[in-house]
C-alpha cells in the first residue's frame, strides 16, 4: 500500500504543484492553472513539476503509519463492552487519529510546500534536509509548525466528511455495505475523497499560506498574494481580497490528485479486509463476505483458532494402545 501511495503520488506531483501554488497565490497562477503550467515549465522546466515529490513520498509512510495506529488504538478505546463502536465514534477516532498524524509529520508538510513554490533554477533550499537545517536556523523551530492550527482543524471535516459518506453510501446502493463489489467501493472512495477535500479545502488554503508566507528569508516574504497576522486573519483577508471562493482556489487539480488515490485507497482496504477475514477462517473466499458455516462471528481471532483445534481434536480417531 505505502509502495502504490508513493506511485500515485509521484503520478500526481503535478496536479498536487498546481494545487499549492494557486493556494499560495503566487503569481504563476495569474492567468490560469494552464498558464501556470506553461510559465512554469518556460522559467524552470519540465522537472519543476516535480518540485518537492519526494519529500510528499517520504512523508507518506510515517503518517499513514501515525494515522492507522492511532486510528486502531481509538476505535477500541470507543468499543463497548460488547465489542461494537457506533458511527460517530468510529468518525471521532478516524479524527482524531488524523490530526496526531498531521501534528507528528507537519514539518515534513511546511518543507514540501517550501520546495514547491520556490524557483528550482534559484532555489532557496538546496534538498530536504537543508530545507529544515536552515528553517530551524534562521527562522526557528517553530516555523516549521506553521498552518498547524489549520491542519488539524481541517482534519476534521475531512476525516469525519470521509467516513460519514462512505458509511452511508449503503443507502444510496440498497444493499449491505458487505455485498459492494471492487467497483462499489472504488466509486465509494471517490465519492467520500471528492466530499472531504470539498469541504476542507479552505483549512488547507490558509494553511498553505501560512507555511510560505511571513518569512524575511524567502523572496518577496513568500510571494504570498494575501497579508495577514494569524489564521482568523488569513480567512478574512483571502475572503476581502480573493472573494469566499479564494477559500477554493485550486480545488479542481487538487480533486483531480486525491479522488483516484482514495477510490484506490478504499477498494484495496475492503480487499485487506476480506483477506485478513479468509485467513482467520471468518468467511469462505477472499472474494466475497459469505460467511464460514458454523462459525460464531462474534468470536475473537485467537479465540476461533481454539475453537478449531478443538474441533479438530474431537473428530481425529483416536490410537489404540498398541499403536502408541
Amino acid at each position: 500500500a505505502g509502495l502504490a501511495g508513493a506511485l500515485s503520488l509521484s503520478l500526481t506531483a503535478p496536479l498536487e504543484l498546481l494545487t499549492v501554488l494557486a493556494q499560495v497565490g503566487t503569481w504563476h497562477c495569474a492567468r490560469g492553472l494552464r498558464g501556470a503550467v506553461r510559465r512554469l515549465c518556460r522559467t524552470e522546466g519540465l522537472r519543476a513539476l516535480w518540485k518537492g515529490n519526494l519529500t510528499a513520498c517520504l512523508r507518506l509512510w510515517p503518517y499513514s503509519a501515525l494515522q492507522l495506529a492511532a486510528s486502531r488504538r481509538l476505535v477500541i478505546l470507543f468499543t463497548d463492552d460488547l465489542g461494537h463502536v457506533s458511527h460517530w465514534r468510529a468518525i471521532t477516532a478516524g479524527s482524531l487519529a488524523g490530526m496526531v498524524a498531521t501534528l507528528v509529520t507537519h514539518p515534513t508538510d511546511v518543507i514540501k510546500t517550501r520546495l514547491i513554490v520556490q524557483n528550482r533554477l534559484e532555489p532557496s533550499y538546496r534538498g530536504i534536509l537543508h530545507a529544515f537545517r536552515k528553517i530551524k536556523h534562521q527562522e526557528g523551530f517553530f516555523a516549521l509548525y506553521r498552518g498547524v492550527s489549520p491542519a488539524i482543524l481541517g482534519a476534521i471535516p475531512f476525516s469525519a466528511g470521509s467516513f460519514f459518506v462512505y458509511i452511508s453510501l449503503d443507502r444510496v446502493w440498497q444493499e449491505p455495505i458487505i455485498h459492494f463489489t471492487p467497483l462499489q467501493n472504488f466509486i465509494n472512495g471517490c465519492v467520500a475523497a471528492a466530499v472531504a477535500q470539498t469541504l476542507s479545502f479552505p483549512f488547507e488554503t490558509v494553511k498553505r499560506k501560512m507555511q510560505q508566507a511571513q518569512s524575511p528569508w524567502l523572496p518577496h516574504y513568500g510571494a504570498v498574494d494575501v497579508h495577514f497576522t494569524g489564521m482568523t486573519d488569513c480567512f478574512r483577508q483571502t475572503v476581502k481580497n480573493k472573494g469566499v471562493l479564494g477559500l477554493w482556489r485550486g480545488l479542481t487539480p487538487s480533486l483531480l490528485r486525491i479522488v483516484p488515490y482514495f477510490g484506490v485507497m478504499f477498494s484495496t482496504f475492503e480487499f485487506c479486509k476480506r483477506v485478513c477475514l479468509y485467513r482467520n477462517g471468518y468467511i469462505e473466499s477472499p472474494l466475497s463476505y459469505k460467511l464460514t458455516p458454523g462459525v460464531d462471528q462474534s468470536l475473537q481471532p485467537q479465540e476461533l483458532r481454539e475453537l478449531k483445534l478443538l474441533r479438530r481434536e474431537s473428530f481425529e480417531p483416536r490410537k489404540s494402545a498398541l499403536e502408541n
